[in-house]
């Protein structure tokens, strides 16, 4: 496993990277509302990217044909923009989108409710996941383990009621969208690769309602939960520095 540590110089051009996917997510969240499909998200992030200067780091992908994967309900991760996929009041969608940026790498990820017909599970449900997300962060440290970060994620997840999918993980991120060491969100404390200065690590809870498991749909990049319950999904790009972890994607 080749984990790359990366200089001052490249954590700084991931940040910029970073920081226009944080920029497009902020107007997708803005533009989520009843009645518009998951293609107007599309619409607006790749015009976004194409202002920004950047590329889309999802498009042809192994062949994915978008720039945001738009995940509904129980839909997981990798759920395709489409003009059918109308939102509806009290729906949730998970947007997830990454640009590459002078040859680094920003990914990021956000579940947002639409309108405000969500039941209280369904609040608790984003609420956890992010929360999730930062206790994961906080682990990011020199010193600790993948295993510390997937442990403090599982741990707050499984304490408030839900379950951690597994066969999604974080990963390593850089000059690829996807580099060594994979970041599952569960995990023991002290095992799995060890956390370096300048290791930059894609941290992305996928949390479930009920059970943990996961099923691909015929369309071979939606995944959604097994047992139809609903599902959020949070992601930032995280460098393990001396001072403690630094979001990239803020």
């Amino acid at each position: 496993m080749a984990i790359v540590c990366k200089s001052p110089a490249e954590i700084e051009k991931m940040r910029r990277a970073g920081h226009i996917v944080r920029q497009v997510l902020d107007e997708l969240a803005e533009q989520v509302a009843p009645g518009i499909t998951t293609m107007d998200l599309e619409r607006t992030a790749e015009r976004r990217i194409k202002e920004s200067g950047a590329k889309p780091a999802f498009k042809g992908y192994y062949d994915y044909p978008c720039v945001l994967c738009t995940s509904i309900n129980q839909e997981i991760v990798h759920g395709i923009p489409s003009e059918k996929r109308k939102l509806k009041e009290g729906d949730i969608v998970s947007i997830d989108c990454g640009v590459v940026l002078d040859g680094y790498y920003g990914d990021s990820a956000i579940t947002v409710p639409v309108g405000d017909g969500q039941p209280e599970q369904t609040k608790k449900l984003l609420q956890v996941t992010r929360d999730s997300l930062y206790r994961g962060i906080q682990a990011a440290r020199i010193g600790n383990s993948v295993g510390d970060v997937g442990a403090a994620v599982q741990e707050f997840v499984e304490a408030a009621g839900f379950s951690v999918v597994r066969e999604f993980v974080g990963h390593g991120i850089g000059t690829k969208l996807h580099e060594d060491p994979q970041v599952p969100n569960f995990g023991t404390r002290g095992h799995g690769t060890k956390l370096r200065q300048g290791m930059v690590i894609a941290i992305e809870p996928m949390v479930n309602v009920g059970k943990p498991g996961a099923r691909l749909l015929p369309d071979k990049w939606t995944a959604v939960t097994e047992d139809g319950s609903l599902s959020a999904h949070f992601e930032h790009c995280v460098a393990v520095l001396e001072d403690g972890p630094v979001i990239l994607t803020q």
